[in-house]
């Protein structure tokens, strides 16, 4: 059945220029156009305990709120917002002669400490495909030029989060709900009007449109068309026209989450990076160290992982708002984000990692182990040495010692002619056993042969594949 036809009961909360029948519908009609701009933040803004409660309750999302608030958890934390006046906002190139009716301004963050700017804007008079891509040109390309009450728009923020520093990230999305003659405009067009509409919002004004030209689909919006609806979006732009309030917040948190998402793999990949060329600049000889560096870089790679798990592939399924209205919308924005593709290769870089650190710790405990092992026949060898050293002077002193006929207290125990006997019944046993051990160790270490096995030159071949139908191939 059509998404768009689904009912709930109840009453459905109005936003500012929307107005729908007594049963809520995902479809209405919008009077005023509504933008969202989204601006991912860079560097981690860890959430809060706040008043301000969960992003689920800061919004009316209808029929999705039971999802959401089973996911709580997961969603991003709110840690500022406010309902601003319209007049404290100013861009760089003015505004482009489209004044606004009412300005709400959030910094959501995910529990992970990724930060998303909203700027949720409705406009006061009527909007044109032109007027409003050049706005969203302004709010996007010159966004650190945007001002609040002659400041910068960050810095006026910084002070209401506690002084915390905030700096804009290279992720931007913009959410066009088009309302009045825009939306009448783009529902009853004509395909050929639509899609010069669609394709001048969609990119901004920065891509003219011509009909004539063969279709390409890399540059063509990705569009769906369900008669009451169309929904439209390229890379950093979203036109979603005839949907419901409730609908319109849903897609704002799907939206959250992927720019979320995108910002925690730039951050992933630039320390991937960073991890691989502390292991490759790593210039040690102690053990101690050595283990200290490991220790580091498994730390970083567990938080790479961390990452790659709870801040990005929380956000890029449709476990959150299982709909197939947000299902559609995340499809689309993933594949216009190439988050797949991006998470597939920094997880595998992360794991080639992990596998980098695991085969240094294995060698350095390869190295130690042969360390240990040389120490142990040093150490062998040195008692054995000392034995072989202290036994013959020790017969030799018993041998002086006794008050025996042979030993003269007049003669020096020196004289090798009165004692030479004596000297080599004591030294000739231990030189002849050295010389056997050294002549031994020598067959040991020079006879021929290989510590692996050589290959079996006999193995018997591996018979070909059968095809399906139990035939050899020829």
């Amino acid at each position: 059945m059509n998404q768009t036809l689904c009912r709930r009961s109840g009453r459905n909360a109005m936003l500012p220029g929307t107005s729908t029948s007594a049963t809520a519908l995902d479809s209405a009609t919008r009077d005023r156009t509504r933008v969202l701009l989204l601006f991912s933040l860079s560097g981690r803004l860890r959430p809060r305990d706040t008043a301000l409660g969960a992003l689920v309750d800061r919004y009316d999302y209808g029929r999705f709120a039971s999802h959401l608030m089973t996911s709580q958890d997961v969603l991003p934390v709110p840690v500022l917002d406010e309902q601003v006046a319209p007049r404290r906002l100013r861009l760089p190139h003015g505004d482009h002669g489209l004044g606004l009716a009412s300005l709400r301004i959030l910094v959501v963050t995910t529990p992970r400490g990724d930060a998303t700017l909203v700027v949720d804007c409705a406009f006061a008079g009527e909007t044109t495909a032109g007027d409003l891509a050049a706005w969203l040109a302004t709010t996007c390309f010159d966004r650190e030029r945007i001002e609040l009450d002659d400041r910068p728009l960050l810095t006026a923020l910084t002070e209401h989060l506690g002084g915390r520093p905030l700096a804009l990230g290279q992720n931007v999305h913009q959410l066009v709900f088009p309302g009045g003659r825009l939306q009448r405009e783009l529902l009853s067009a004509d395909e050929a009007r639509k899609a010069i509409l669609l394709n001048e919002i969609v990119y901004r004004g920065r891509m003219p449109w011509n009909p004539a030209t063969p279709y390409d689909a890399s540059l063509a919006p990705h569009l769906r068309n369900h008669g009451v609806t169309v929904s439209a979006l390229g890379r950093g732009v979203s036109v979603q026209a005839g949907w419901a309030p409730h609908v319109e917040n849903g897609l704002m948190l799907v939206a959250i989450g992927m720019i979320s998402a995108l910002a925690a793999l730039q951050r992933t990949r630039l320390a991937a990076f960073a991890t691989m060329k502390a292991n490759e600049q790593a210039l040690t000889d102690s053990p101690t160290e050595i283990r200290s560096l490991i220790s580091r870089l498994s730390a970083g790679v567990n938080e790479l992982q961390l990452d790659l798990a709870f801040g990005v592939e929380a956000y890029v399924d449709s476990l959150l708002i299982p709909e197939m209205v947000m299902e559609a919308f995340q499809s689309s924005l993933r594949d216009a984000l190439g988050i797949r593709d991006s998470l597939e290769n920094s997880a595998r870089m992360v794991e080639r990692l992990t596998s980098v650190i695991s085969a240094r710790s294995a060698a350095l405990d390869a190295e130690l182990a042969e360390r240990d092992d040389r120490r142990d026949r040093t150490v062998s060898g040195l008692v054995a040495a000392a034995t072989l050293i202290a036994l013959p002077p020790t017969l030799l002193l018993a041998f002086f010692g006794v008050n025996g006929t042979n030993v003269d207290d007049h003669r020096s125990i020196l004289d090798l002619r009165a004692y030479g006997t004596a000297y080599a019944l004591a030294w000739l046993p231990f030189v002849i056993l050295v010389l056997i051990g050294y002549v031994l160790l020598r067959r040991i270490s020079t006879r021929s042969g290989s510590l692996l096995p050589a290959p079996d030159d006999d193995a018997v071949p591996v018979p070909p594949p059968r095809s399906p139908s139990g035939s050899r191939r020829p």
